[in-house]
């Protein structure tokens, strides 16, 4: 009998928490996410949504229903409650009560009712608790502001954010989906609107709600998500020769599969792997994704992987913890080694991102220098030591494209917990500002960066880099020497047809390609593509960019053919683009998110231009062409254009058999 009343002790708590004044976190306390007793769930709702005191709102509705759809807001409410049990009087009343509410929301924000936007689905839990129609009200609208998020409608960055938390956590399996062009969008567009109120019944609704109020926490709508699809992984997984649709169909309906005694599981579940998630992702983040501006994550689409903001990195190493489930970073420093050498954080290790390129093999060696050193920090407790991996560039596009090749060469692997430092070295020199010469070791003002901008200048005129005094310093300094001792160096970019080496002189993105060459044929060929990064960026000449009407443009007759591709640029960004081949050019229309069916012409080349098309061998949808004139002997590479197109092998032949046909034509 005791144990009894220590179980239902917390409801008492409750009953009299409620009948003074209490707040969300006085709730879950006592709660702790459990299930709420049916009489109490509308007043707890109503104080953790915070509307207790709302008035009615209602008493400013017309009562006209002249909305320019109102004829399919009522028939979707109609159709939604005839699947009720109510009886016919009960199922009238509710029509009413639906069409008013979001008549009135439709018109006091100035939206256009859509069908399918998961309003409906939405107010059901709420109808469950039998409150006055302006509470239900205020509670939807509450809802919606609170914990729909709105970029989802937008810009779609909801979607980009819950497929860079399945690369974080589960980057096999992220991995896989993208293979299958599976975005979260295909899948979880109805998840997000009703807060799985579509997709699951509505005992299990109710209780995650319970949860999911408590918590006052908006973002856990994206750790619901991602725990739905890592449960699935084994079964997606074992999909590999089902279509798209397939795929997307069985993802869309695992929430069906949830039952209420499922559901303290799955929270709670959500609940770690939120712990185990860097805090600045979603704290940078979450005003712009509820408030629909999305201002600050505009690039949220072209993200990499993870970011983590500075003030979360120095305030995770500089203090110990004993759960042994936050996160804890391992810091990787990939700037050059003068730069590290400059200045950097002491719990750094040190891995030269030059070293990718330049020494091959001594990268893997550096590599498994740095998992040996993350695994033997962890083993000692130290506080540079944690399995959550965080890279650290310049801060500069110069260097950092570098450094995201790194990432991206680890992610490749399908490295768990891979984030990179928002703002790299400048940001964090910014963060100490003054005592910056206190934290960060061996700072030297004559060479940093952001103390010396001319650095760059001594740097080349005979500076000799020290080495590290610190742990992993030595470390990485000892994986420098090594690199001396290999022999290979950094393979031609430009092979000609005999497979003998062709030198490359890199000039100028500002450089114009010269003149036209006579009978001599491009060099090109699809190899593997060693040339992971350049110096050299294509830059976009703001004058000439055009906006089309992409189906249009398509159908213009000199379109030979146009291939679905994504435009990757030399910073790990990515856009949705189309690559269009005709008898004499290679276009690309790179689509504009905010206006369906536009793009922007990003590239126009002469065909006659390209000199080398290289794919990699274990990415050969990796596809590079190489822009230039002969030398003499050798080759001026003006400029390149990368792009991953998912039918290369198709792609590479037509823009080849077309190099050709301008050459017999010249001829």
């Amino acid at each position: 009998m005791a144990n009894i009343d220590d179980e239902n002790g917390w409801v008492a708590d409750l009953e009299n928490a409620l009948l003074e004044e209490c707040s969300v976190t006085d709730i879950y306390c006592i709660c702790k996410g459990k299930p709420l007793p049916e009489n109490l769930r509308s007043e707890v709702w109503q104080i953790c949504l915070d509307v207790r005191d709302k008035g009615n709102q209602l008493d400013h509705f017309n009562e006209i229903y002249d909305l320019p759809n109102q004829s399919v807001l009522r028939e979707d409410c109609t159709n939604f409650v005839s699947k009720l049990g109510n009886d016919e009087e009960d199922k009238l009343s509710v029509v009413s009560d639906l069409e008013s509410i979001l008549t009135f929301y439709c018109k006091s924000r100035n939206l256009a009712y859509e069908r399918s936007n998961g309003w409906i689905e939405l107010l059901l839990p709420l109808l469950t608790l039998k409150v006055p129609r302006s509470t239900t009200y205020n509670l939807f609208e509450a809802i919606r502001d609170t914990y729909v998020p709105q970029s989802c409608h937008t810009d779609g960055n909801a979607f980009h954010i819950l497929r860079l938390l399945l690369l974080y956590h589960d980057p096999e399996l992220c991995s896989f989906l993208d293979t299958k062009r599976v975005t979260p969008d295909n899948y979880c567009l109805t998840w997000f609107q009703s807060l799985f109120a579509a997709t699951c019944n509505l005992q299990v609704v109710i209780n995650m709600w319970d949860y999911y109020f408590q918590q006052s926490d908006p973002f856990f709508i994206f750790f619901l998500s991602l725990i739905m699809v890592i449960n699935a992984r084994e079964q997606i997984i074992s999909m590999t020769n089902e279509p798209k649709e397939v795929i997307v169909l069985n993802l869309a309906n695992m929430p069906c599969a949830l039952e209420a005694d499922d559901v303290g599981d799955f929270c709670s579940l959500a609940q770690y792997y939120a712990l185990k998630t860097p805090v600045s992702f979603r704290t940078d983040l979450m005003q712009n994704l509820y408030n629909g501006r999305g201002e600050e994550s505009a690039l949220v689409s072209q993200a990499l992987c993870l970011p983590v903001s500075v003030n979360e990195l120095v305030e995770n190493t500089a203090h110990e913890t004993t759960n042994i489930d936050a996160v804890r970073f391992f810091l990787v420093d990939c700037r050059p080694v003068e730069q590290y050498n400059a200045g950097h954080l002491p719990t750094a290790f040190h891995l030269d991102c030059n070293l990718m390129l330049q020494e091959p093999s001594a990268f893997n060696t550096a590599v498994q220098g740095l998992l040996s050193a993350q695994k033997q920090a962890l083993a000692h407790n130290s506080t540079a030591g944690g399995e959550h991996l965080c890279f650290l560039g310049s801060g500069r596009n110069e260097e950092d494209q570098y450094t995201h090749m790194v990432v991206a060469s680890f992610l490749q692997k399908h490295t768990q917990y891979v984030s990179l430092l928002t703002g790299g070295y400048i940001a964090v020199h910014n963060y100490f500002s003054d005592n910056v010469s206190e934290f960060l070791q061996e700072h030297n003002l004559k060479l940093c960066i952001v103390c010396a901008p001319n650095y760059q200048e001594a740097a080349q005129s005979n500076v000799k880099s020290g080495q590290s005094t610190d742990l992993f310093g030595k470390i990485s300094a000892a994986m420098k020497s090594k690199s001396a001792e290999v022999k290979e160096k950094l393979i031609d970019y430009i092979v000609n047809p005999n497979n003998s080496p062709v030198q490359e002189r890199h000039v100028s993105s500002n450089d114009k390609i010269g003149k036209r060459y006579r009978n001599v044929a491009p060099v090109f060929s699809i190899d593997d593509d060693h040339d992971n990064v350049t110096n050299m960026e294509n830059v976009e000449d703001e004058d000439t960019k055009e906006l089309v009407q992409i189906q249009s443009w398509l159908k213009h007759p000199e379109v030979i053919e146009h291939f679905p591709c994504q435009e990757v640029k030399l910073n790990g960004f990515m856009y949705k683009s189309h690559l269009i081949v005709t008898n004499t050019e290679l276009i690309v229309l790179r689509e504009m998110p905010d206006r369906r069916g536009t793009a922007e012409v990003i590239v126009k080349r002469p065909l006659s231009a390209i000199v080398k098309i290289t794919a990699r061998k274990r990415h050969p949808e990796l596809i590079t062409f190489k822009y230039g004139v002969p030398d003499g002997e050798n080759l001026i590479i003006s400029d390149m254009d990368r792009f991953l197109i998912p039918n290369a092998d198709r792609a590479t032949k037509v823009v080849s058999e077309q190099i050709l046909k301008q050459l017999k034509i010249k001829e």
